[in-house]
C-alpha cells in the first residue's frame, strides 16, 4: 500500500510554490508595500523622486531583458533598439491620438511583440557571440530609422512626448487625493514602481510555470532540451516577443514622464547598461533585475549631479580633466561587468541568497 507524504513534507512543498509562502517573505511583502506608499511623501525632493522613478523604467526593461538572457540564455545588444520604439510609439498614440495610458502602453508593448517575432527566428539557428552581433546590428538599424523617419521620430531633432498617464479621470502627473496636491514626481512614482511589481509578479509567475522550466532547459542543454520534447525554437521566439515586449513598455513610460525623446539615447551604451545590470543584479532572478537597477541604474544620475566633485572628471569642453561623464559612465559599466562576472558571477542575488542561507542555517552555519 502506497503511503501518502506526511502533511509537513506536503506543507513545505505548498510554502515553495507559493510566492509568499512564509511569515518573513509576508512581512517583507509589506514593508515594500508600506514603502512603496509612503516614500514619496517623505522624499520630496524632485531629483531623488526623479532618479528613483528612472531607476523603476529600468527595472521593468532589465526584468525583460533578463527573461531573454537570464532565463533562456539567448544573448542580446539591441535591446535599445526595442526600447527606444515603445518611446515612438508612445508619441504617436499616447500624444497625437490622445489614448489613455492602458492603450498606449498596450500599444507600445504589442509593437516590442512584433519587432521581437521578426528577430526571434535568427535565435533558432544562432547563439551566443554570433546572436549577440546579429542583435548589435539592431541598434545601427535602429539609429539609421530614428533619424530618417522623420513623420514618426521628429528625425536628429527628436520628439515631444505628451502622453499623459492617465487612468480614467485621474491623472497621475497631477494626483489629487482627498484635497491633497501631489507633485508629477510623486505620482510618476507611483506609477512606476507599481509597473515594477506588477511586471516583476507576472515574470515571476511565468518563470515558475512550464513556459519557463522550458526556457531554462534551453538555457541549459538546449539539444537535451529537445530531446524530452520541448519544441526550443517556439519557446526562443516566445522569449524574444516578451522580453521585445517589456523593453517597449519600459520604452513607453520613458518617453512619457521625459516628455521628449530624441535618436542619440537609443545607442550601444543603453544596451551595455543593461547588460551590466543584470549581471550585477544577478542572471536568472526577477528580484536581481531589481536590484541591478537599483545599484547601476541611479549611476548616470548621480554622476550626472556629482561630476564636479569627482576628481578628474570633464563636465564641460576646456575643462581640467582626463575623462568626460559619457566616459566615465561607460568605464564604469565596463568595470562593474567585469568583477562580477570574475568575482561574483550570481550577482547581488546571489549575495542575497548566501545571507539568507546563512541566517537560516545558523547557529550551524559555519
Amino acid at each position: 500500500m502506497r503511503q501518502r507524504p506526511h502533511r509537513n513534507l506536503q506543507r513545505s512543498h505548498a510554502e515553495q510554490l507559493r510566492l509568499f509562502g512564509t511569515p518573513w517573505a509576508r512581512a517583507g511583502l509589506a514593508a515594500m508595500v508600506v514603502v512603496f506608499l509612503v516614500l514619496p511623501t517623505v522624499v520630496r525632493d524632485d531629483f531623488w523622486l526623479s532618479v528613483l522613478i528612472y531607476v523603476g523604467i529600468t527595472a521593468v526593461g532589465a526584468i525583460g531583458l533578463n527573461l531573454l538572457t537570464g532565463y533562456c540564455g539567448q544573448i542580446s545588444l539591441g535591446h535599445a533598439f526595442f526600447i527606444g520604439a515603445g518611446a515612438y510609439v508612445t508619441a504617436r498614440v499616447g500624444g497625437d491620438l490622445g489614448l489613455p495610458l492602458p492603450l498606449w502602453l498596450a500599444a507600445a508593448a504589442l509593437t516590442g511583440a512584433v519587432l521581437g517575432g521578426l528577430i526571434g527566428p535568427f535565435a533558432l539557428r544562432l547563439r551566443g557571440n554570433y546572436l549577440a552581433i546579429v542583435t548589435l546590428g539592431l541598434i545601427f538599424i535602429g539609429e539609421h530609422l530614428w533619424r530618417n523617419l522623420t513623420g514618426v521620430t521628429g528625425g536628429n531633432s527628436g520628439t515631444a512626448v505628451t502622453a499623459k498617464p492617465a487612468l480614467g479621470p485621474v491623472d497621475l502627473g497631477a494626483l489629487e487625493i482627498a484635497g491633497e496636491e501631489y507633485s508629477r514626481n510623486q505620482g510618476w512614482f507611483w506609477l512606476v514602481w507599481g509597473m515594477v511589481a506588477l511586471v516583476a509578479l507576472l515574470a515571476k509567475n511565468l518563470v515558475r510555470t512550464r513556459p519557463g522550466r522550458a526556457l531554462q532547459a534551453i538555457r541549459d542543454r538546449d539539444q537535451a532540451a529537445e530531446v524530452i520534447g520541448v519544441r526550443a525554437g517556439r519557446y526562443k521566439v516566445g522569449a524574444f516577443m516578451i522580453s521585445s515586449a517589456i523593453a517597449a513598455m519600459a520604452g513607453a513610460l520613458f518617453g512619457s514622464y521625459q516628455q521628449f525623446v530624441s535618436p542619440d539615447e537609443w545607442n550601444l551604451l543603453l544596451s551595455i547598461q543593461y547588460i551590466a545590470i543584470i549581471i550585477v543584479g544577478g542572471l536568472g532572478t526577477i528580484f536581481g533585475s531589481v536590484l541591478g537597477a537599483l545599484f547601476v541604474g541611479a549611476l548616470p544620475a548621480l554622476i550626472d549631479r556629482y561630476s564636479e566633485v569627482i576628481p578628474g572628471v570633464q563636465t564641460s569642453v576646456g575643462d581640467d580633466g582626463f575623462i568626460s561623464v559619457f566616459a566615465l559612465n561607460q568605464a564604469i559599466f565596463g568595470v562593474l561587468i567585469v568583477l562580477f562576472l570574475v568575482f561574483e558571477p550570481l550577482g547581488l542575488a546571489g549575495i542575497w541568497l548566501r545571507i539568507k542561507a546563512y541566517f537560516r542555517a545558523w547557529p550551524f552555519s559555519y
